[in-house]
């Protein structure tokens, strides 16, 4: 079972749903296809691998249209379609993260995937949203190693309930803080007027510094200075953040989410470096959007009860990057390179030692 956060004694606040994951949004699944293999010296196009692909599916299997609305912090980084979502406020089809030299093969395999499973938009054209970090590190980033039966997989894996963490999927080679890093996710349910809501956040985690790393406030980087990778590693990295809620928000009201997702990132020691690609999407299931229709009924929340969706998505972001370093187990890649795993003893001391 995948190691989470509040296993090693860390209190952290909100009330996570049954999975604290992105699926408990209700129609929402997640699927991982992982590549591993190889060690030693690079010899690039063989190996060695360390990388992979995930796909969040917004909705259930017929793929309907729902509002979106995406967010760039810092844009050294790439999330595919984002034009298009924020042209017209709207998503259609699956969300992919892979490495930063597969975008192009995970965005071809999802349209492929589309077309076959007759899931595509009403439009004549697919532009899927399809976001990146760097796994060059541990990877043979330039081997292209990802193809299309990979993605078709991962697509096809997807499922809700409880979701794999740490090293799978995009995030397998990906290293958060000087530690492993990789997938993470966490939900939130809050009450606004007495109805039950649902947000849930996905991130993968590829950036920061050690000594930037704080757990509920605890200062963990400065607390654990070994363990350090055995390359040395700037802040380079990078973070995609998928929001999803079943809040009935409009695209502008998305957006406000998005943008508070770097509040929880800075909880754990980000501060958007400047080769860091840190950019969000968070759409809504509660309106579906019928290609065709000559007028749609919405339903919006007003601006002034959304409040407690604003600091779920804090508190969600949060929680997912440290899922993500607590699942993560250590891993050598390309050249021997090695990043060690969050030591999870010596945080549940410092946990203690703070008194968090």
């Amino acid at each position: 079972m995948t190691k989470q956060i509040r296993s090693l004694g860390v209190s952290l606040p909100g009330k996570p749903g049954p999975n604290n994951a992105i699926t408990d949004v209700a129609g929402v699944s997640v699927g991982h296809h992982t590549l591993i293999s190889g060690h030693g010296q690079l010899i690039e196009g063989e190996g060695p691998i360390r990388t992979g692909v995930t796909a969040i599916i917004p909705s259930s299997s017929d793929l309907r249209s729902v509002f979106a609305a995406g967010y760039s912090l810092n844009g050294a980084g790439e999330l595919t379609g984002m034009h298009w979502v924020e042209e017209s406020g709207i998503l259609t089809g699956p969300i992919c993260i892979t490495n930063t030299h597969s975008v192009g093969a995970v965005h071809e395999a999802v349209i492929q995937w589309m077309n076959q499973h007759n899931l595509s938009s009403d439009m004549s054209f697919c532009l899927p949203v399809i976001g990146e970090t760097y796994d060059g590190f541990l990877n043979d980033i330039n081997g292209f190693h990802i193809k299309a039966e990979h993605v078709i997989k991962a697509l096809d894996s997807a499922s809700p309930g409880k979701v794999a963490q740490g090293n799978v999927g995009g995030g397998t080679g990906m290293i958060c803080h000087q530690f492993k890093g990789g997938i993470g996710t966490s939900s939130r349910q809050v009450i606004i007027d007495r109805t039950d809501y649902t947000l849930g956040a996905l991130v993968q985690a590829n950036y920061g510094l050690r000594s930037d790393l704080a757990i509920n406030g605890v200062p963990v980087g400065s607390e654990i200075t070994d363990l350090m990778p055995t390359m040395h590693l700037g802040e380079k990295g990078s973070i995609i953040v998928i929001i999803a809620c079943d809040a009935p928000l409009l695209p502008h009201q998305l957006k406000r989410l998005a943008r508070r997702v770097p509040m929880g990132m800075a909880k754990v020691g980000s501060y958007a470096g400047n080769l860091s690609g840190d950019i969000f999407i968070a759409f809504s299931t509660a309106n579906t959007v019928a290609g065709g229709a000559p007028l749609i009924d919405l339903q919006m929340l007003p601006n002034q009860q959304i409040e407690p969706l604003f600091k779920a998505t804090v508190e969600a972001t949060e929680e997912a990057i440290l899922n993500a370093l607590t699942a993560a187990e250590t891993m050598t890649g390309i050249n021997g390179t090695t990043v060690h795993q969050l030591p999870h003893d010596r945080v549940r001391g410092l946990v203690g030692k703070y008194g968090r």
